[in-house]
């Protein structure tokens, strides 16, 4: 199931609001693939949503180190950004199930570029450009959608 998507105006907006996410769904463990064009935000989001979870660290793209792994309240967060990754055979020497099979979030940029390695994703976030800021569309049908999705429309109605 996707949903028509919600207009979040500036890295600001894009900060509370991921930040709202992570303090409303703490931190219940699942996988979510980050879908957008370079800049649309993946990472500001991640930061965000760990800033939500009381994480005070750095928060860095993985863009280079391909997984930085926080603990973040009663949750280990891993971000994973694949987009450098030459072959998806690079995630075994990542120890990429490992990852998989541990109760933790996992917020995973360019999940194409895994191949199968990857199951099914709990939840799909796409992000885009947009005029005004950047837009955010929600896809998937299982309980950690259906939580995000009210958490992202409690916050919309509060911004009203």
């Amino acid at each position: 199931m996707s949903d028509p998507g919600l207009l979040v105006a500036g890295e600001p907006a894009q900060l509370e609001l991921a930040a709202h996410l992570g303090r409303t769904l703490g931190g219940r463990p699942g996988r979510i693939h980050l879908h957008g064009d370079l800049g649309a935000g993946k990472t500001t989001l991640v930061r965000g949503f760990l800033r939500g979870l009381g994480f005070q660290g750095a928060v860095r793209s993985p863009t280079y180190t391909l997984i930085e792994s926080y603990e973040a309240g009663p949750v280990t967060v891993h971000h994973l950004d694949l987009y450098r990754l030459a072959d998806p055979e690079e995630l075994e020497y990542l120890g990429l199930r490992d990852l998989l099979g541990e109760p933790a979030l996992l917020f995973i940029e360019w999940p194409e570029r895994a191949g199968d390695w990857l199951p099914p994703p709990d939840l799909e976030i796409h992000l885009g450009h947009a005029d005004e800021g950047r837009y955010w569309r929600l896809k998937g049908t299982g309980e950690l959608a259906a939580a995000w999705r009210a958490a992202l429309q409690q916050w919309s109605r509060d911004m009203k």
